[in-house]
């Protein structure tokens, strides 16, 4: 992912915002996690990550492309 690096406070901004908007995606899509399941069991809690993670390295993928496509 070196190619779409944007330094420390970049990806932990691309990561919050992504993380926040996958997060939202799949709980309105039925994968909701915490907040469709009103609990905090060990399946709940790991969707949440995943989705967070998911969505974060996608939000830093796009915003590494549009970032490489402003330079040229």
């Amino acid at each position: 992912m070196k190619n779409f690096n944007l330094g420390v406070l970049g990806n932990s901004i691309a990561g919050i915002v992504g993380g926040v908007l996958g997060g939202q995606i799949l709980a309105s899509l039925g994968a909701g996690g915490l907040a469709a399941s009103g609990g905090m069991d060990a399946g709940a809690i790991g969707g949440q990550v995943a989705s967070g993670g998911v969505g974060g390295g996608v939000a830093m993928v796009i915003v590494g492309l549009v970032k490489k496509l402003l330079v040229k």
